[in-house]
């Protein structure tokens, strides 16, 4: 695609949709400091380091959401997957564990730390742009974590709850083009997960992978119409 094709399209985006869990706010940053404290009650070897737990931990959680989603199961909650994914990847990796110890780690879901670029970033694309969140997380949830925790002013607050699905699940996408009565072609989302551009091109969102992680985009001929390694980049791109 030309770089004017490109910037006829971005022209006919009026929402974004952004991602929140590692797109906006920096899980590891979070909560690999808890889980190194975790592990110290654990008493595991020293050996694992919770970055080596957090490894594992982040690509059991994609496969049990894709297991809700192939199953039928609906969504049954965002913190409830994330546990259910530290239990299968502790038992993995053979440290013992309390229900008292998880309980107490999951308290960190709460104080999740925004990326820096991603909050001034979201205020300056504010200004030219209805900024609306689309996340796997509970509506509750995210309400609360965009008042305490990024403290920005959303448009929408829209979650993959309200369908029953976990992204990249067609219908989350589709239910938020109808729920802003806007046509997907006017919607882009932002997202640092190359399966979310994906599920939202697959349905006919335009798409901005926001590649903080350096990893290669799905093999797909449905591309993302912007590549950028920080929402300050981001920006520039969209000329805010």
């Amino acid at each position: 695609m030309s770089d004017k094709q490109t910037i006829d399209i971005i022209d006919k985006v009026n929402t974004l949709t952004f991602d929140i869990f590692g797109t906006v706010l920096d899980l590891a940053g979070s909560l690999i400091p808890p889980l190194d404290e975790l592990l110290k009650k654990c008493h595991s070897p020293a050996s694992i380091s919770g970055a080596d737990v957090w490894q594992h931990w982040r690509l059991r959680q994609r496969l049990e959401q894709y297991q809700d989603n192939l199953m039928m199961l609906g969504h049954s909650g965002y913190l409830e997957v994330k546990k259910r994914a530290l239990l299968y990847t502790l038992r993995m990796l053979k440290i013992e564990f309390t229900a008292e110890i998880i309980e107490e780690f999951m308290t960190a879901y709460q104080e999740l730390i925004p990326f820096h670029d991603a909050i001034e970033g979201l205020k300056r694309l504010g200004t030219k742009y209805n900024l609306v969140i689309l996340s796997n997380g509970e509506e509750w949830y995210l309400e609360k974590l965009a008042k305490n925790n990024i403290g920005i002013d959303f448009h929408a607050v829209l979650c993959a709850e309200m369908v029953g699905q976990f992204k990249p699940h067609p219908s989350v996408y589709r239910f938020a083009a109808n729920r802003l009565i806007l046509e997907p072609h006017q919607i882009m989302m932002v997202a640092s997960h190359s399966f979310d551009i994906l599920g939202a091109r697959h349905s006919g969102f335009r798409g901005a992978y926001v590649n903080r992680y350096g990893l290669p985009y799905e093999e797909s001929e449905l591309r993302p119409d912007l590549v950028v390694d920080d929402f300050d980049e981001l920006c520039v791109k969209l000329g805010v």
